[in-house]
């Protein structure tokens, strides 16, 4: 386990399409936030003091902490971090060339960007609380400041020139993009207000994205995600790959290697949301066994344009699978809808836009008697 996620739940703002764990800061909540980070990270590196190879800090806005908070988080974390990628979550309006210095000198050295659009009616509609301006003048100053720099957009919105945004994101001389379509996620205000979305204009975006990223050099290593040559993020490969990671703060999630039981290959821990989070509660357990490990792995793996390694996967968990799933996989290669190179197998891009049904027929075919 040489990956951590550690969540900052605060936020300047909070967006409209946003269902992620946050909150306004209040009263004394970040000091009883760091408190208890410090005795989570504490008793994790207990069990596994190995260097990291990732630390990713998300969010939240983390780079919404004060400066005396940020010292404290970094603090707090007891792991040795030289030669780790260190990734932080920003939004534009919350950096400045002294808060850049102040990361540099933690240790942080590359920032994702929450970009979102370059126009400026756009963002009014995302609910987000920078401009066109304060976009391009952050990612400006992170690349002033040396930090390997990622930017987020979303693509396909309601009266949005998308090529603009994505010829604009590619100009700016950062090493990566992560380009998606926003989704509408029950219980926030968009789809209380059932704002709608175009399909066919969020496909368009989509399929141009990686004709106009690669017209510049960037390539779809993920379905969402482009990255010049070694720009790649090593933390988020780490999920893709289905990797082991440890996970800290609130509404965090973690997946481990199971220790003790023969029948389990690994275990997924959530933790509650902040106020149990600070009473101390534990967090949710679910044990995840060698064929669930198989069928996560290949949920995720698919998603990379790698593909996944059956044969690794058999080595893993010691369960011979390749037997049942490659009729299915002849089947899939047969509709150009996926690759096979020996038992390593990767969506075309044909099958990019339908993923969740070809995963589904894998996992029908893992399961089959």
């Amino acid at each position: 386990m040489k990956h951590i996620y550690v969540h900052v739940p605060f936020c300047p703002t909070l967006c409209p399409y946003c269902d992620f764990h946050v909150l306004r800061r209040h009263g004394g909540v970040v000091a009883a936030y760091l408190k208890r980070l410090t005795q989570e990270a504490k008793a994790l590196y207990a069990q596994y003091p190995e260097p990291l190879k990732t630390l990713y800090f998300g969010g939240g806005t983390p780079s919404f902490l004060r400066s005396g908070e940020l010292q404290a988080l970094f603090a707090a974390l007891p792991w040795d971090i030289r030669g780790a990628e260190v990734t932080l979550e920003a939004n534009p309006g919350t950096l400045n060339p002294e808060r850049l210095q102040l990361l540099r000198g933690l240790g942080v050295n590359r920032l994702s960007l929450g970009v979102q659009s370059f126009q400026d009616e756009v963002l009014r509609t995302l609910g987000r609380a920078h401009g066109r301006k304060g976009a391009l003048k952050a990612v400006e100053m992170s690349l002033e400041a040396g930090f390997r720099t990622s930017l987020d957009l979303i693509l396909g919105l309601p009266g949005q020139d998308f090529e603009a945004d994505l010829r604009e994101a590619r100009a700016l001389g950062v090493g990566h993009i992560s380009a998606y379509t926003l989704q509408i996620e029950p219980g926030t205000p968009f789809a209380l207000a059932n704002l709608q979305t175009d399909e066919e204009q969020e496909a368009r975006a989509f399929e141009r994205a990686e004709e106009i990223l690669g017209e510049a050099g960037f390539v779809r290593y993920e379905v969402s995600n482009f990255a010049l040559p070694l720009q790649e993020s090593q933390h988020n490969k780490a999920y893709w790959q289905l990797g082991f990671w440890g996970a800290l703060g609130p509404g965090a999630a973690a997946h481990l290697p199971a220790k003790s039981e023969n029948h389990l290959y690994a275990i997924r821990t959530t933790n509650p949301p902040l106020p149990r989070w600070l009473a101390g509660e534990a967090p949710a357990i679910e044990e995840i066994s060698p064929l669930e490990h198989i069928k996560e792995a290949l949920m995720l793996g698919l998603r990379l344009a790698e593909g996944v390694e059956v044969g690794e996967l058999e080595r893993q968990t010691s369960l011979e699978v390749w037997e049942k799933l490659e009729p299915a996989v002849r089947e899939l290669e047969g509709q150009e809808l996926l690759w096979a190179r020996g038992k390593r197998i990767g969506v075309a891009r044909a099958g990019v836009a339908i993923l969740h049904r070809i995963i589904l027929r894998l996992w029908e075919a893992l399961e089959a008697k």
